[in-house]
């Protein structure tokens, strides 16, 4: 695509590798060059956390306060009601209302760290769908909304598509989603003058949905952008590892594992990434992405540190990487380490070898703890583990007890 774009932020999304497509370049680049541009993504509140799954789009919202316009954070309070069936198997399960104002309490702890809330003109703001949804008149909303949607249309939508013809059931309910989310764009432009509507590529039928849906009711000209669907090199889905999600809040996931994910990126992810999660130039993410041999492990450090600087705060990045240092380089035992605390009335006759591993998040289970131990991948105070029954009393946690699974997770483990 050779469209020279006018605005710092299409600017910013097209050479960071931010953009997949766009409903019109051209209007919305001249819309964000003429002024203020309120933008949203809408985040449906299914845990207490979001994900690195979910940072490409912080990272948009971030950009896009930077460069001077308006983050509208959208919580979905009312459509997490529902469930979003985008290139699902199967449907979510269903949350009460008190499970989902308590995820939304944790989820709005990770924005403060990226973006500025307040009554500014380009200050971001949090809002809830479960403001306009929740008092909604199904025979009314029927009428005025549902008229505007063509279900064949909606049938032809990948995200539908891709579930019918593998002959999985689509509820009725899970159906409404696709014209709820329409309804939340028409709604935040007459609210708050929303032209743009963000999210990752899976979400174009929802956005185009929501785009002709304010044409035809209010008679206005809205936009759409997305950002790739993000995989490693390796195929991965971003934001998954071995021992599970990577949380972007600190009491679900410590400082310290959150470095960790990033300081163990492939090789061929590093540029790519640094441009996506960091704010470094971009000649500079290309020269650290093109280091080779050894060096590209110094490249994955500023990686971590950056990534981890934007999420906890330069202290817990620079801690993390001291602890890195002191694991690696040196062989200690370093303090910021996850660490599992044992109360003496929990061991009994012993623990064995094996359950402290699982305990401590080294593995997801037994059998996975005596596979590792089986492979060779684990050790006590840096000595080779062979047996998966070995037992610990009180007295071998004098001192902290170091687990270390294959050759970058590590923990303690300690006597409270």
């Amino acid at each position: 695509m050779t469209y020279h774009p006018k605005s710092d932020f299409m600017r910013v999304m097209m050479e960071r590798g931010f953009l997949a497509d766009c409903t019109d370049y051209q209007g919305l680049d001249e819309a964000l060059a003429k002024g203020v541009v309120p933008a949203y993504i809408g985040f449906d509140a299914t845990a207490k956390s979001l994900h690195v799954g979910s940072l490409i789009q912080i990272m948009m919202l971030r950009w896009l306060q930077k460069t001077g316009h308006k983050p509208l954070v959208l919580m979905g309070g009312g459509t997490t009601k529902v469930g979003d069936p985008s290139f699902r198997a199967e449907e979510r399960p269903l949350l009460t209302p008190a499970q989902i104002d308590d995820n939304i309490a944790g989820i709005k702890r990770v924005f403060a760290a990226y973006v500025t809330f307040g009554d500014g003109p380009a200050d971001a703001l949090m809002l809830n769908n479960a403001e306009w949804l929740d008092t909604l008149n199904y025979l009314d909303f029927l009428r005025d909304i549902g008229r505007h949607f063509s279900v064949n249309r909606m049938l032809s939508f990948e995200s539908v598509k891709s579930r019918l013809d593998r002959e999985q059931s689509l509820s009725f309910l899970e159906f409404n989603y696709m014209i709820l989310q329409a309804y939340d764009f028409l709604e935040l432009n007459r609210r708050y003058g929303c032209l743009l509507q963000m999210g990752g590529s899976d979400q174009w039928g929802n956005i185009v949905n929501g785009i002709d849906l304010t044409r035809r009711v209010l008679d206005r000209e809205i936009y759409g952008l997305t950002s790739p669907l993000l995989t490693t090199s390796d195929g991965k889905k971003m934001g998954k590892s071995a021992s599970g999600a990577i949380w972007l809040n600190a009491d679900m996931l410590s400082p310290y594992e959150f470095w960790q994910f990033w300081r163990n990126t492939t090789d061929a992810d590093v540029g790519r990434f640094l441009k996506l999660y960091t704010e470094l130039p971009i000649e500079e993410c290309d020269r650290l992405g093109a280091l080779e041999g050894a060096e590209i492990n110094q490249a994955k450090v500023v990686l971590a540190n950056e990534v981890t600087t934007l999420a906890h705060g330069s202290e817990a990045a620079q801690a993390a990487e001291a602890t890195a240092r002191e694991v690696f380089e040196k062989g200690g035992v370093g303090e910021d380490l996850p660490t599992l605390q044992l109360n003496p009335s929990e061991l009994g006759e012993g623990i064995s070898l094996a359950q402290l591993i699982v305990r401590s998040g080294l593995a997801k289970s037994g059998k996975d703890a005596k596979r590792l131990i089986a492979e060779g991948g684990a050790r006590v105070n840096d000595e080779l583990a062979t047996d998966a029954g070995q037992m610990f009393g009180a007295s071998h946690f004098a001192a902290p007890l170091k687990l270390t699974a294959g050759k970058k997770r590590h923990a303690l483990v300690v006597l409270s």
